[in-house]
């Protein structure tokens, strides 16, 4: 939270965000119908100022069990007011009846087949409160939001990725140096997920700079420094989106669907325009795709053998049902919009405010 302060702080757009039960609401959109039927009990539950695990444990000590019989599909933001789905054997239904927290609250039940997996949600819809936001500043955002609902995001991991200081990806690759030895699974699965984040966020802002300088300059200016031949330069050019695609990108049908090698850059960058589909990055690991050719000459920089299986994430996405209400009385601009899971709503605010 401190790092994104500190962003702010130094922003183009003076304005203030705390992340906190007010100003900051998560809630959780499944990745399917619960049936209404089976053993486990889904409990919808609305928390603040409680971690995921928190919650959990304060559950699991009510009920005298294991916070192991729980079932969630992903962790949610301690510094928030959070609403989302967690499952558990409905034999402890009629126990919960007569549960009561001051920060947690089962706001309905129902039941299911299966627990609730890891991964298992479609996404997450977001309310944030921007404060001290004049008259300069809501044009500014509003710009600024305009621009999102156009051309979409780049998909950064969020600050919250690294750890309080920021500095977990250094533990993973000190751990995959072999400087580091981290006993504790958990521990080092995290430190090297950091590692491959870190990989990841300098590949796409690599990728970034190298679609700007296509913008700004002409190609025959610029395809030398890039490294890139004068034809795919042109057609770079020739792109509508601010991400410029290149020969051998791995692109994905968005928000879901089959990873491919791009074949035309002038087709594939038309549909990515139209949101059909997007680019990825890679993920370093094991029993991953690489991406081909050119794409495949800049990623190289950043890949890694981390000893832990790799994938490929969406380089790009689109929040959607984004819309804002500026409350001219107090200053403030109260922002909503749906991601699809593993995106960040920081990097959300990072973009408007920068």
């Amino acid at each position: 939270m401190e790092q994104l302060q500190r962003y702010l702080n130094h922003s183009k757009i003076d304005v203030l965000f705390k992340q906190n039960k007010d100003d900051f609401v998560v809630t959780e959109i499944p990745l399917y119908e619960f049936s209404g039927e089976g053993e486990h009990l889904i409990l919808k539950i609305r928390k603040k100022d409680l971690a995921t695990w928190d919650a959990i444990e304060i559950l699991s000590k009510f009920l005298n069990c294991s916070s192991r019989d729980f079932g969630y599909a992903g962790l949610k933001d301690k510094n928030a007011m959070t609403v989302q789905s967690i499952s558990v054997h409905r034999k402890y239904e009629e126990q919960l009846k007569s549960f009561q927290h001051e920060n947690l609250k089962i706001l309905e039940t129902t039941y299911h087949n299966n627990k609730i997996k890891v991964g298992h949600l479609k996404g997450n819809k977001f309310f944030i409160r921007l404060k001290r936001v004049g008259a300069i500043e809501k044009r500014k955002i509003e710009e600024a939001l305009g621009s999102i609902v156009t051309n979409g995001i780049p998909n950064y991991f969020g600050f919250q990725r690294f750890g309080i200081d920021g500095d977990n990806y250094k533990k993973g690759k000190d751990i995959i140096d072999g400087k580091l030895k981290e006993k504790r699974r958990n521990l080092k699965q995290m430190y090297i997920n950091a590692y491959q984040s870190y990989l990841f966020n300098s590949w796409l802002s690599k990728r970034i700079e190298i679609s700007k300088l296509v913008d700004a300059f002409e190609p025959k200016e610029i395809y030398q420094r890039l490294n890139l031949p004068l034809d795919v330069v042109k057609q770079m050019k020739k792109q509508k989106h601010p991400f410029k695609l290149i020969t051998g990108d791995l692109l994905s049908h968005y928000p879901f669907g089959k990873i491919f090698t791009i074949e035309n850059l002038e087709e594939e960058s038309l549909k990515f325009n139209e949101r059909d589909r997007v680019p990825t990055g890679l993920l370093s690991g094991k029993r991953v795709k690489n991406s081909v050719d050119l794409a495949y000459e800049i990623e190289k920089e950043f890949e890694q053998n981390t000893g832990e299986d790799g994938a490929r994430r969406f380089a790009w996405i689109f929040p959607e049902e984004l819309s804002s209400n500026y409350k001219e009385d107090k200053n403030w601009m109260e922002i909503q919009f749906y991601l699809p899971k593993g995106s960040y709503a920081t990097e959300v605010i990072a973009e408007i405010i920068h």
